[in-house]
């Protein structure tokens, strides 16, 4: 009986502390967290930009617009390409990417244009690597090609039918000299880009799986999504869910995976490695079915390490290039006779 009536106690206290705790994050909520001193060195951050577009657009307004003032902008302010993205819209993670793209494509009239052999030098496919922001920031202030090509890119990046091919229309249009003028409907164009970018993004219009699915379902070719019977009652901890399994889960013939990745990160290397632990997996338990991938995007481009580990957890892999998209519905067909 004492021993009960101690439980009783133990637990009483236990939850008046809990209140206690509870009340204390109700009671003392400061609602938003934010550091005063940063606030203050981020908000001069912030005005520094303010003035620097400000001064921008007076110059415009005065003389007229012409590359050499952007290019005056990018070599003698410290924020200037700061301040330029800032005008377009365009993402500093997204310039970095173009500039990757730009080293490694096969286009005379894109690399003229930026000035590409002034600045990049020539490397093996297998040796490109992206850029950091020090050291594109010290290309700007120590090579003019650079800045130029910079420029260029931006005045008339939406006139060249590779980037109108390859950067999505939502980015390409973020290319475009009325911009540059401070034209008021630009400016509200990019307001309007800005506040829809994590839309955009999430539609699933827009991602690669739909884009998969909408093919199987014009092939009229049956598929499921989720965990696969067998990983799911044998192997609960490493089993993984699949993006599509044909035509069944309980009777997989082709498993594909998709992962397009426009970003680099050190999870690539954890997600190659468990796409090899699956393969295992489907080899073990279903050894006739055939594991596909579906890899693109800059982010696999610049990490070939990991790269050549995705690939060669795959039976096949396809990109979403026009022809690999053919290949893939051949290889469909073939496989599904």
């Amino acid at each position: 009986m004492q021993n009960i009536k101690l439980k009783v106690k133990v637990v009483k206290k236990s939850n008046n502390i809990n209140q206690l705790k509870f009340k204390t994050v109700i009671e003392k909520n400061t609602f938003y967290f934010y550091n005063p001193e940063f606030q203050d060195k981020y908000e001069g951050y912030i005005n520094s930009l303010t003035e620097t577009l400000q001064i921008l657009k007076f110059n415009i307004d005065k003389n007229g617009i012409s590359k050499e003032i952007f290019e005056e902008l990018l070599e003698e302010k410290e924020n200037g390409l700061r301040a330029l993205l800032a005008l377009t819209g365009f993402a500093n993670e997204s310039l970095k990417r173009l500039i990757t793209v730009v080293r490694v494509a096969d286009s005379k009239e894109l690399s003229k244009l930026l000035y590409k052999e002034k600045w990049s030098e020539i490397q093996e496919i297998d040796e490109i690597s992206e850029w950091g922001d020090s050291r594109i920031n010290k290309l700007i202030k120590d090579n003019e090609y650079f800045r130029k090509g910079i420029v260029n890119l931006f005045f008339e990046g939406s006139t060249i039918p590779f980037l109108a091919q390859t950067l999505p229309l939502f980015e390409l249009k973020k290319l475009s000299i009325s911009k540059l003028k401070f034209e008021i409907p630009a400016l509200i164009d990019t307001l309007v880009r800005y506040k829809e970018k994590g839309s955009y993004s999430g539609k699933a219009e827009n991602n690669p799986e739909f884009y998969i699915a909408t093919i199987l379902k014009d092939l009229k070719i049956p598929f499921e999504k989720g965990d696969l019977d067998e990983l799911f009652a044998k192997e609960k901890v490493a089993k993984r869910t699949m993006d599509f399994i044909i035509p069944s889960k309980e009777n997989p013939k082709i498993i594909i995976e998709s992962s397009f990745l426009v970003t680099t990160s050190s999870g690539q290397g954890d997600k190659s490695k468990t796409e090899g632990s699956i393969k295992n997996l489907i080899t073990k338990y279903y050894p006739k079915a055939k594991f596909i991938g579906f890899v693109d995007g800059i982010g696999w481009y610049v990490r070939k390490g990991d790269l050549m580990r995705m690939v060669t957890a795959y039976d096949d892999v396809f990109t979403f290039h026009k022809d690999e998209i053919e290949r893939f519905k051949k290889t469909l067909k073939k496989e599904l006779k």
